[in-house]
C-alpha cells in the first residue's frame, strides 16, 4: 500500500512520528490542510519537506514573523523597464506543499492573505486572480500559546485546517534512535519518490468515492449538533466542520482498505477535526478534547451493515 511505502521512506529521516505522518497523508488525500502544534526542534520542517519529496511535489517554506507582509507570501508586481509595464512575480505560495512555520507569529493582515489561498486555491494581486497549482496543501506549525510573542489564530483561520495534530516529545527509545541516526551518514540518504501525479489523482478520486451510508451521515450530524447544544461550548462546530469530518472519515476508510465508512472512521478522528474548531466557556476547566470525548459517549453509535444505504 502506498501509505506503508510513504511511512517507510519518511522513516529514513524521521523517527517516531508515525501518527503525525498518518495525519499528514490523511489530510493530503482528503485535499485539506493541517496544523501541527509543538515546541521548536521536533522535526516539523524536515517532515514536511521529506513528505513532499516522497510524493514528488514542489515544496516551499515561509517563516512566520510579525513583520511578514502579504506579498512575502503571494508575490507582487514589479516594474519591468524592458517591457515598460508591471510584471507579476509569484511568491512561495505557488507550490504544491507550502510549509508555514510559526503561523501564529504572523500579523492578522498576512494571515488573511494566506486564508484566501487556503480557501480559494488562488491569490489576488493587483486586481487579478492567479490560480495555485493542484494539488495544494498548507502544512502550518504553531508554538503552544504560552510561548512569548504568540497570538491565538482567529476562529475563521482555524476552521480552514482540516486537522490539528499535536507533536509531542519522542520516547526515550526514539530519542536514542535519532542520536544514532545523526552519528552516521543516514541523514544524507536519498528520498525516493513513491508515487506520481496520475496516481495521486486516482487516489483523490477513490477517496471521494468511498461509500457513506445514511446512518453514518446521521452520526456525523448528531456529533456536530451536540457541540452546539452543550452548555460548556460557546461556539459549536460549523457546517464546514461536519463536511471536513465526513471527508476525513472517507480518507480513514481508504487507509484501512475499505470502500465504505464505519463509525470508527468518524469516532477516531473527531478530536483531530473538531478540537480546534469549538470554543469553550472561559469558566470551564476541561479541555476541548475532554468535552468532545464526553459528547462521543452521549451520541448513539449506529449499528448494522454500512456497505449499503
Amino acid at each position: 500500500m502506498i501509505f506503508e511505502k510513504l511511512r517507510e521512506e519518511i522513516g529514513k529521516k524521521i523517527i517516531g512520528l508515525n501518527e503525525i505522518i498518518r495525519d499528514l497523508f490523511l489530510s493530503f488525500i482528503c485535499e485539506g490542510h493541517i496544523l501541527l502544534e509543538g515546541v521548536p526542534g521536533l522535526a516539523k520542517t524536515t517532515l514536511a519537506k521529506t513528505f513532499s519529496q516522497c510524493i514528488g511535489l514542489s515544496f516551499s517554506r515561509i517563516q512566520g514573523t510579525p513583520d511578514l507582509i502579504p506579498s512575502d507570501i503571494t508575490g507582487g508586481e514589479i516594474y519591468d523597464i524592458n517591457l515598460g509595464k508591471f510584471k507579476y512575480i509569484p511568491g512561495p505560495v505557488f507550490s504544491n506543499i507550502l510549509l508555514v512555520d510559526e503561523i501564529n507569529r504572523m500579523s492578522p493582515k498576512t494571515q488573511a492573505a494566506l486564508l484566501e489561498a487556503m480557501e480559494e486555491n488562488s491569490v489576488s494581486v493587483g486586481g487579478k486572480t492567479y490560480l495555485l497549482p493542484k494539488p495544494f496543501m498548507v502544512i502550518a506549525t504553531q508554538n503552544p500559546i504560552e510561548f512569548e510573542g504568540v497570538n491565538p489564530l482567529p476562529t475563521a483561520q482555524l476552521d480552514r485546517f482540516m486537522i490539528k495534530s499535536n507533536i509531542k516529545y519522542l520516547s526515550e527509545e526514539d530519542e536514542l534512535k535519532v542520536l544514532i541516526l545523526k552519528t552516521g551518514n543516514s541523514e544524507d540518504g536519498n528520498i525516493n519518490t513513491i508515487v506520481d501525479k496520475n496516481t495521486l489523482q486516482k487516489i483523490f478520486k477513490e477517496v471521494n468515492n468511498i461509500h457513506t451510508s445514511r446512518p453514518i451521515l446521521k452520526y456525523i450530524r448528531d456529533i456536530i449538533v451536540h457541540t452546539r447544544r452543550d452548555r460548556r461550548i460557546v461556539l459549536g462546530a460549523s457546517t464546514r466542520a461536519g463536511v471536513q469530518l465526513l471527508k476525513i472519515a472517507k480518507g480513514s476508510a481508504y487507509l484501512e482498505g475499505r470502500k465504505y465508512v464505519i463509525p470508527d472512521d468518524v469516532k477516531n478522528n473527531v478530536l483531530k477535526v473538531l478540537s480546534h474548531r469549538i470554543v469553550l466557556d472561559y469558566e470551564i476547566e476541561e479541555s476541548a478534547e475532554d468535552v468532545l470525548r464526553d459528547i462521543l459517549d452521549k451520541v448513539e453509535v449506529p449499528k448494522g451493515d454500512f456497505r449499503y444505504d
